[in-house]
C-alpha cells in the first residue's frame, strides 16, 4: 500500500521539483521509502508502506529486467505468488510490484485481467513514450487525475494535484459534482469537485501517448450479470464458503503484523472467523464504541472475540476524542464528504497502527453483495399499485406522524421511478432530493441520469436493482473512499476479503430469495456464519459504525452552523440559496430533527469551500 503521482507533460510545463512537491503532499500514505523517475516529458512518484518484501530492492520507482518499462505501484496482487509461473526469466524481489512489470512486458496491456487485487499503478514504456494508468476491478485503491487536452497529471488524492501552481491546474468547483453531493452524501466517479480533475472509473486502465488519452474498461459489475441464477442453497453456501476462505487466505499474505477490524457483525465477525481458522496464532482485533449507549457495539465484539480466541483490543471513546477528528476528517478528505462514520474509522486506524498493525481485514461489501441493509425493501414496497396510486396522500398523512413515518413520505415522493434506485439511496441517507437539489444549488446543473443502472443479461428483481446501485457507487465512492482515506492517513493497510472479484462474480448470481429469505437479509451469509460461531451472538438489530451526529450537531457541534452556515458564508461561496438553507435551519431550529444529515452535508460542503477556495 502507497502514494503515487506522476505526470506526462507534452507542453514541459513540470518537472523534478513539482514532481517531488506532489509526492511529499501523500508522505502519511507511504512514510517507509521514496523515490522518483523522470525524464524530458514525464515523471513518477512514489512513497512505498512495506508490506511485503521489505528490502530496499523492492522500493519503486522500479524497473523492468528489460529497461523498457518503469512502474509506480500502490495495492496489492493477492495472486501474484502463482503469477511468477508465467513469467519467463528469474526475478530479483520476492515481491508482487516485479511480478506486475514483468507480466506487463510479456503480454501487454490486457495482462491486467491476471491480477488478482486491490491496485491503483503506472507503467511507462521509456522507448515509445506511453504512458498506462491501472485501477483495480472494484475501485478499491483510489486513482485521480487531471486533464485538460495537454497535460495528464494523476496521483492517489486530489491534495497531490492541487500542489501544482493554479497556472497548471487551475481551482473551479465543478457544480454537477456539488449537486450529485448534495443529493447522495457522496460525488460519484468520473467526476470530481474540481473541474477538470477525475477519478479513474474501477476496471479501467488510461493509455496516453502523443498527447491522446484513451480509456478502456477491461472489467465491469454489469457484464458479469448472467441470464440465469444459482437456486440451489448447498451448492450456493458451498461455494461461497470455499471463495471466502480463498479470499482471506490471500488477504492475510503479508511480512509485517496483520489483524481485523471487529464491530461484532455479521461480515467482519466471519471474516475474523476465517481468519483466526487459518491463522496458528491469535490474531488482532480491534473494536470501538462510544460511551453513548446506544452507538456502542463493542459488547458484541468482545463476545465474538472471546468465542474465537482472537487477541482483541476494545477501546471505548468519549464524545471528547471523537470529537476532536472532526478537523481531521475536514483535512483528510479533499471533497466534500458527509460520512460521518469516517470519524470512527480514523480513530480505529489510528488505534491500530499505534499497536504496531500495519495490515487489517474488513468485512466491506457484504451488505451490498448479500442484501443487507433495509432500504433494499423499498423498491417492492413502491411497486405495489395501491401505494403507487395513492403515494401522494399517503405522504401527507405520513408527514404529520412520527419521524420514522416521515422518512416514508420523502420516499414515498420520488419524481421518476425510473430512478428509484438514486432516490431511495438518497432519502435514506438523510440528502436532499433532485427536486430539492435543483431548488437549493444556484446556476445550472445536468440531470442525474448518469447513475442509472444499464441493461443486464436477465432481468433483474428490484432488491437487485437497488443493490446494484449500491455496488456501482455507494460502495466504491463512499464507503471504499471513507477507509481508503481514513485508514492511509495513519499508513495503515486495510483489505477487503468480500469484495474479490471471485466472489463477487458467483455472488452476483445468486438467486436472491437465498440473500434475503423469510424476512432474513443476508440469509446464505449468516448460514456460513453460523458454522464459525453461535447464532444467538448475532439475535439483535443492527446499527453499524457510525457516530452519534444528531447529538453532536446539537451540542458540541453547533458552532459549525454558525461558523459554515451563516448568510455571509453561503453568499461569499455562492454554491447554493441562501434562504432556501435559513428557511432549513429555522426549522432545526424549531426542533426538528429530520435535516440535521441535511445540514451536516451543508456544514461539510462550505467547510471544503474555505479550505480549497
Amino acid at each position: 500500500m502507497c502514494g503515487i503521482t506522476g505526470y506526462y507533460s507534452v507542453n514541459k510545463k513540470l518537472d523534478l521539483s513539482a514532481l517531488q512537491h506532489m509526492t511529499n503532499r501523500i508522505a502519511h500514505r507511504g512514510p517507509d521509502a521514496f523515490g522518483y523517475f523522470h525524464d524530458d516529458t514525464v515523471g513518477l512518484g512514489h512513497r512505498r508502506l512495506s508490506i511485503i518484501d521489505l528490502s530496499d530492492a523492492a522500493n519503486q520507482p522500479f524497473y523492468s529486467s528489460c529497461g523498457k518499462y518503469v512502474i509506480v505501484f500502490n495495492g496489492e496482487i493477492y495472486n501474484y505468488k502463482e503469477l511468477t509461473s508465467l513469467i519467463k526469466k528469474p526475478l530479483r524481489t520476492q515481491g508482487d510490484t516485479e511480478v506486475i512489470i514483468e507480466l506487463f512486458a510479456q503480454y501487454g496491456e490486457e495482462f491486467v485481467s491476471y491480477l488478482n487485487g486491490m491496485f491503483a499503478f503506472a507503467i511507462y514504456n521509456m522507448e515509445d513514450k506511453e504512458l498506462f494508468i491501472y485501477r483495480d476491478r472494484m475501485g478499491v485503491k483510489p486513482l485521480v487525475y487531471f486533464w485538460e487536452g495537454s497535460t495528464l497529471v494523476f496521483a492517489s488524492e486530489i491534495k497531490a494535484l492541487l500542489e501544482l501552481p493554479q497556472d497548471i491546474i487551475k481551482r473551479e468547483v465543478n457544480t454537477d459534482a456539488i449537486a450529485a453531493f448534495l443529493h447522495l452524501n457522496f460525488i460519484p466517479d468520473p467526476i470530481s469537485a474540481f473541474k477538470n480533475i477525475y477519478k479513474l472509473e474501477s476496471g479501467t486502465y488510461i493509455k496516453f501517448s502523443g498527447g491522446e488519452l484513451v480509456k478502456k474498461k477491461y472489467w465491469s459489475i454489469n457484464d458479469k450479470i448472467k441470464d440465469h441464477v444459482v437456486s440451489d442453497e448447498k451448492e450456493a453456501t458451498r461455494a461461497i464458503e470455499d471463495l471466502l476462505v480463498s479470499s482471506v487466505s490471500y488477504r492475510m499474505i503479508s511480512d509485517v503484523p496483520i489483524g481485523t477490524f471487529l464491530s461484532g457483525g455479521v461480515d467482519s465477525s466471519l471474516v475474523t472467523a476465517i481468519m483466526q481458522k487459518l491463522s496458528p496464532q491469535a490474531i488482532n482485533s480491534f473494536s470501538i464504541g462510544f460511551k453513548e449507549s446506544k452507538f456502542n457495539e463493542s459488547e458484541y465484539a468482545k463476545k465474538v472475540s472471546q468465542s474465537l480466541g482472537t487477541k482483541h483490543h476494545e477501546f471505548i471513546l468519549s464524545e471528547k476524542e471523537a470529537l476532536e477528528k472532526v478537523d481531521v476528517l475536514f483535512d483528510s478528505y479533499d471533497e466534500p464528504f458527509a460520512d460521518i462514520s469516517a470519524i470512527p474509522t480514523l480513530l480505529v486506524s489510528q488505534i491500530a497502527k499505534t499497536n504496531n498493525v500495519t495490515v487489517c481485514l474488513t468485512g466491506d461489501g457484504g451488505d451490498e453483495l448479500f442484501h443487507g441493509y433495509n432500504r433494499y425493501l423499498w423498491p417492492q414496497r413502491l411497486s405495489y399499485l395501491p401505494v403507487r396510486a395513492f403515494r401522494h396522500p399517503m405522504a401527507l398523512l405520513f408527514n404529520v406522524l412520527s419521524s420514522k413515518y416521515k422518512n416514508a413520505a420523502q420516499i414515498m415522493s420520488y419524481e421518476n421511478y425510473n430512478s428509484i434506485a438514486t432516490h431511495i439511496h438518497s432519502q435514506e441517507a438523510g440528502a436532499f432530493s433532485q427536486g430539492k437539489t435543483k431548488e437549493l444549488l444556484k446556476g445550472e446543473i445536468s440531470n442525474f441520469d448518469y447513475l442509472l443502472s444499464n441493461k443486464h443479461a436477465r432481468s433483474l428483481s428490484k432488491m437487485e436493482k437497488q443493490s446494484l446501485f449500491d455496488l456501482n457507487y455507494y460502495l466504491r465512492d463512499d464507503l471504499l473512499y471513507k477507509v481508503d482515506i481514513a485508514s492511509m492517513r495513519y499508513a495503515l493497510e486495510l483489505r477487503e476479503p468480500l469484495l474479490d472479484y471471485r466472489l463477487i462474480e458467483y455472488v452476483l448470481n445468486v438467486d436472491p430469495a437465498l440473500k434475503y429469505k423469510k424476512g432474513d437479509h443476508k440469509h446464505i451469509l449468516k448460514q456460513i456464519l453460523y458454522k464459525y460461531l453461535p447464532e444467538e451472538l448475532f439475535n439483535r438489530p443492527k446499527w453499524g459504525f457510525t457516530a452519534p451526529l444528531k447529538i453532536w450537531l446539537r451540542k458540541d457541534l453547533n458552532y459549525l452552523i454558525e461558523k459554515y452556515l451563516s448568510k455571509e458564508k453561503i453568499e461569499k461561496a455562492g454554491l447554493v440559496k441562501p434562504e432556501i438553507v435559513a428557511e432549513l435551519l429555522s426549522k432545526y431550529k424549531l426542533g426538528s430533527d429530520m435535516d440535521y444529515q441535511k445540514i451536516w452535508s451543508l456544514i461539510c460542503l462550505h467547510r471544503w469551500y474555505e479550505r480549497f477556495f
